[in-house]
């Protein structure tokens, strides 16, 4: 089951300059400021920042529909003929994403929460 398409990431060149202008856009500040990484929350709404997108093949955003089982999810998509971009990996405190692709190239993001983590 999905509960909706909440994290959408930008892979970004520049991330200080990308800061600035998505900080402008959002008018809120990082709930997380890494290196390898920059989040945003706007109304439930995440945004991410991140530097080496372009260096894993991203070519503009993407976004993830965020699942209750990703490895169900997963798999269901597969069986229904979506070919598998990036494998389920552990991004940090639990939460899982993984990348696949409908028939015609477009990439899907998937996304689990942690337990306790929140949809």
């Amino acid at each position: 089951m999905t509960s909706g398409m909440k994290t959408i990431l930008y892979p970004v060149k520049d991330l200080d300059a990308a800061k600035k202008l998505y900080g402008a856009l959002l008018g809120v500040a990082p709930v997380m400021d890494q290196p390898y990484y920059v989040g945003y929350n706007v109304d439930g709404q995440d945004i991410g920042l991140d530097p080496n997108g372009h260096n894993k093949g991203m070519h503009g955003s993407l976004g993830y529909w965020h699942v209750d089982d990703v490895q169900a999810t997963l798999a269901a998509i597969l069986a229904a003929g979506g070919e598998q971009d990036q494998a389920v990996t552990d991004v940090g405190g639990g939460k899982l994403i993984a990348t696949v692709k409908d028939a015609d190239g477009n990439l899907i993001g998937l996304l689990q929460q942690p337990a306790g983590g929140g949809a």
